[in-house]
């Protein structure tokens, strides 16, 4: 079992809230983790998605006062988003008795449905819990490009071979299509969806045209944004925001978006293996979107992420922006070339930045000019959490 970095995360926050929410994607492991977890104090373990497990709670109070004393372990939520205004009252009693925590690890595989269901009834009582895909510091570093071409879902890769894991994400791909997303969003017909996702795929890291794109689908604008919305809401695409300030710059207001995985963007465009990736019109893209992510997965409380682009054509890959209006710009090499392109330059002069950064393929960190350094992935990553 690999460890995971957000365990502590999640065990410090039931130490002060009594309801935990686990949200990330179907196989990223959380019911893995939220079960060890279990283990090492009195529990109970409740999948919804069994209709045994949701015929105990036809008297919901009943059973969870029998396992007051217990973590109450509660998988699949959004089969009972009902339990939410139950778990309220518990929640309210258990404090009266003197239980003030660690009371439910509740698990979701998206947001939509969560986050509306409890947002009235449970706030000031839950903690929410983004949990990602393995990302690069939970992999050795001679691991980060099977990391890049499998992506983080667990099962993925640590699979024997890369035909294994590619088929793995295939499987995962048609369950979304076929039986995930009935249960989220509104009736949407799986091919009408699967032509979407492939295009996004072949989209990966721009700015897409909705109404060309709706067009290609032969749907409205307006429908094509609620599909896409959908997949946003189910962590499987990500709409990277640009930046704003008034700069006296004229700068782009559409969205970039990504497939969050790169495993997943490499099933839908048909890549098994590196080779194959390496030679792939999209490998710049892909590489680009594997690094914003993990760079995302472990961004600190309060971080604003965003892209920096001009009409003139000035552009930073990522800007990340921390409280204490520290601005950091990063720019994103697939290979071992770190020379940054002229609109970097252009960037950097026109937003002032001192903390300015080039993430590439290779192991070692040094710097190629003033106030601009070259540096790997998990080095990027650590130094940002160090922040």
């Amino acid at each position: 079992m690999i460890q995971r970095e957000i365990r502590n995360t999640i065990e410090k926050a039931l130490e002060r809230q009594p309801a935990v929410a686990i949200i990330g994607p179907r196989q990223v492991g959380k019911t893995t983790l939220a079960l060890d977890i279990a283990s090492k104090r009195p529990s109970v373990y409740l999948d919804l998605e069994s209709y045994a497990d949701r015929s105990k709670l036809k008297d919901p109070i009943l059973f969870f006062k029998q396992y007051e004393d217990s973590l109450v372990v509660l998988d699949e939520i959004h089969r009972m988003p009902e339990l939410f205004q139950t778990l309220r009252g518990v929640i309210d009693h258990q404090r009266r008795q003197g239980k003030k925590n660690g009371c439910f690890l509740i698990l979701g595989s998206a947001s939509i449905d969560l986050l509306r269901q409890s947002g009235e009834s449970l706030a000031g009582r839950i903690a929410y819990i983004n949990m990602p895909p393995l990302h690069g510091l939970e992999v050795p570093f001679e691991s980060l490009s099977c990391l890049w071409l499998r992506g983080g879902f667990p099962e993925s890769f640590l699979a024997k071979t890369d035909d294994d894991s590619f088929l793995m994400r295939k499987d995962f791909i048609r369950t979304y299509l076929e039986r995930e997303i009935l249960q989220f969003g509104p009736r949407v017909p799986a091919e009408t969806l699967e032509r979407l996702w492939m295009m996004l795929a072949h989209s990966q890291g721009t700015m897409v045209n909705i109404s060309q794109l709706a067009s290609n689908l032969s749907i409205a604008s307006k429908t094509l944004t609620t599909y896409i919305d959908l997949l946003c809401d189910l962590l499987l695409v990500r709409r990277l925001r640009p930046f704003y300030s008034n700069l006296g710059k004229r700068l782009v207001k559409t969205p970039k978006i990504y497939i969050r995985d790169s495993g997943v963007l490499h099933a839908l465009l048909g890549i098994k293996d590196m080779a194959s990736l390496l030679g792939h019109p999209i490998v710049g893209q892909s590489f680009e979107g594997f690094v914003i992510e993990n760079i995302l997965s472990i961004l600190p409380t309060g971080v604003q992420a965003s892209f920096y682009r001009t009409s003139a054509g000035a552009e930073i890959d990522l800007i990340l922006e921390f409280p204490n209006k520290k601005i950091m710009a990063i720019e994103i090499k697939s290979g071992l070339n770190v020379n940054p392109r002229k609109g970097f330059y252009s960037a950097i002069e026109a937003l002032q930045t001192s903390h300015n950064f080039i993430v590439y393929s290779g192991k070692d960190s040094y710097p190629i000019a003033k106030n601009i350094e070259a540096i790997s992935l998990p080095l990027m990553m650590q130094k940002i959490i160090d922040q």
